[in-house]
């Protein structure tokens, strides 16, 4: 071997497992362990082999792995949804949505340095859930984040019901043993309460989310609580389902039947974003005649005219810690359901 650049050169042939053992200063045995993934490695080890693994170029043989340690090297995200309708397509919300996409990059950012492939599964009915649950038990990824939308989805049971190693971002909606990992919706909520108050508003209203969607109906509960707490026992309500389109009707229609509204708290960015535009086409100024507060801190939100105030919602580190819970309920069946809970902070901007 020779080096170039800060890369070690192996010739013309491709490197090898040996190729890797040797620059980092190990066994073979140990640079298998580390990169089949297997946790009991001391961490320097582990980042000196994965450093040789770069430097060298080495790509793992993921058929030799799949037959050795009998795993796929896969790990599916499944985004369970209602049916689709005609006037609402699903594929069009999940690319739209900044929400996905920082999922997807949380999950990346440790899945790739582990070697491990993501694949994409959405799923909306009944047979579809069904023939998903079939795939995963006969072996067609290792384990599977779930990203539930409906409020009482049965898929998150199914999975544990047949032994599937699984993740939720989100908590689940009934009673299920499955780890999650979550934000403190609620105290999240509150903040954007607190703030609105703070500010003077006398008439704040809400755009909520879906309630039967444990997150939204998590932030209803918090909002209201802490509006309460300040003595405001009455806080107006209109829902959206998290799209901007919503967003900008449910504002709409607060504006009409509250026309004295000097606050309102916005359940998610891409619905304040309609919010905003629906203040600007009736005339309001924001902050001054009406403060918004959104929830997420999404690209939405400092696209936002003004750029938005909103709840920080740590998806990419809540995805990361997924995709971590996964790998360690696949290498251990037998662990306790556990769950990790993230605390949300308000990022202050121009809207309130």
């Amino acid at each position: 071997m020779t080096t170039t650049g800060g890369r070690v050169r192996v010739g013309e042939r491709l490197p090898t497992l040996e190729d890797v053992a040797r620059l980092a200063g190990v066994s073979r045995a140990t640079v298998s362990r580390v990169i089949n993934g297997i946790r009991n490695v001391d961490p320097q080890l582990h980042e000196l082999v994965w450093d040789a693994v770069g430097r060298t170029g080495y790509v793992p043989n993921r058929l030799a792995r799949s037959l050795v340690t009998r795993r796929t090297g896969t790990i599916a995200l499944v985004v369970s949804d209602s049916e689709s309708h005609d006037d609402d397509p699903f594929m069009g919300r999940f690319f739209a949505d900044p929400y996905f996409g920082r999922v997807v990059g949380g999950l990346m950012s440790v899945l790739r340095t582990a070697g491990i492939q993501l694949a994409l599964q959405i799923v909306g009915t009944e047979d579809q859930r069904t023939r998903l649950v079939g795939d995963l038990r006969h072996g067609q990824a290792d384990g599977v984040v779930v990203l539930s939308l409906p409020g009482h989805d049965p898929l998150p049971r199914m999975l544990t019901d047949a032994g599937v190693p699984a993740v939720m971002i989100g908590r689940p909606a009934d009673p299920v043993p499955i780890n999650y990992v979550d934000l403190a919706n609620d105290a999240g909520a509150a903040l954007a309460a607190d703030h609105l108050v703070a500010r003077g508003c006398q008439l704040v209203g809400m755009i909520a989310g879906p309630a039967d969607v444990p997150a939204s109906s998590d932030r209803i509960t918090g909002f209201r609580r802490s509006m309460a707490r300040h003595g405001h026992g009455w806080v107006p309500q209109v829902s959206g389902n998290f799209t901007q389109e919503s967003g900008e009707a449910a504002m709409r229609t607060l504006l009409a039947d509250h026309p004295h509204l000097d606050g309102v708290f916005v359940a998610n960015d891409l619905m304040a974003l309609g919010a905003l535009l629906a203040l600007r086409d009736e005339g309001r100024t924001v902050p001054a005649d009406v403060a918004v507060v959104g929830f997420d801190d999404s690209s939405a939100a400092t696209a936002a005219d003004p750029a938005l105030t909103t709840v920080r919602h740590p998806l990419e580190d809540m995805a990361a810690e997924a995709a971590r819970l996964l790998m360690t309920r696949i290498d251990d069946p037998d662990m306790r359901v556990s769950s990790v809970i993230y605390e949300p902070t308000l990022i202050k901007r121009r809207s309130a």
